[in-house]
């Protein structure tokens, strides 16, 4: 078999296994993710497997970088990275996501014990400092409309005492209006 038609039976055997299972997510066609420990603890994280063009005859890549995966400290990170590739050594030429995956679920316990329980509190410091520049800089502050001295005399004289405008700034001249139109009585005499 060629190692397209060995991936694409792996794929289908992952998503029969998986299915109806939230802790497994498949990102693309080559590209698998498992969280493990519960969840929103410092003490899970994802995992994820990308295969490569001639997988299973060559290792995936096995990736911690993920966003979900930011509290976890980088040597805890790098153990779960080394463990799983000298594991993968021993399944080159056959299907191995999932074996590696349980494999991980067995050994969970083993490889995060040197997480520590709570979040670094330095660490927590930078990143609400970071948050706050990001926040900062993406708000741009409104300017206010920039009047000349004449615009804001002229603005001001038309206000009273207490700010607005006077009694009957917007009435219509009645004795001009009626001038202008007439009056109704008014008929033509013919």
């Amino acid at each position: 078999m060629s190692e397209k038609e060995l991936q694409e039976e792996e794929r289908e055997a992952l998503s029969s296994i998986y299915d109806g299972d939230d802790l497994f997510k498949e990102i693309d066609e080559s590209t698998y993710q498992y969280k493990y420990g519960e969840n929103n603890t410092n003490k899970s994280f994802v995992l994820e497997i990308k295969w490569g063009e001639l997988y299973p005859n060559e290792l995936p890549v096995i990736n911690m970088d993920t966003f979900y995966n930011k509290h976890i400290v980088t040597h805890v990170k790098q153990k779960v990275v080394e463990t799983l590739s000298n594991e993968a050594e021993q399944y080159l030429g056959m299907s191995m996501t999932y074996s590696l995956f349980e494999f991980l679920r067995e050994k969970f316990e083993e490889l995060i014990n040197e997480q520590p329980d709570e979040p670094e509190k330095m660490g927590i410091e930078k990143l609400c400092i970071s948050e706050t520049e990001q926040q900062q800089g993406t708000f741009k502050k409104e300017r206010k409309e920039q009047l000349t001295k004449a615009q804001k005399r002229r603005q001001w004289n038309r206000m009273d005492a207490k700010g607005e405008k006077p009694r009957g700034w917007n009435w219509v001249d009645i004795v001009k209006h009626l001038s202008q139109t007439g009056s109704k009585d008014e008929q033509p005499i013919s």
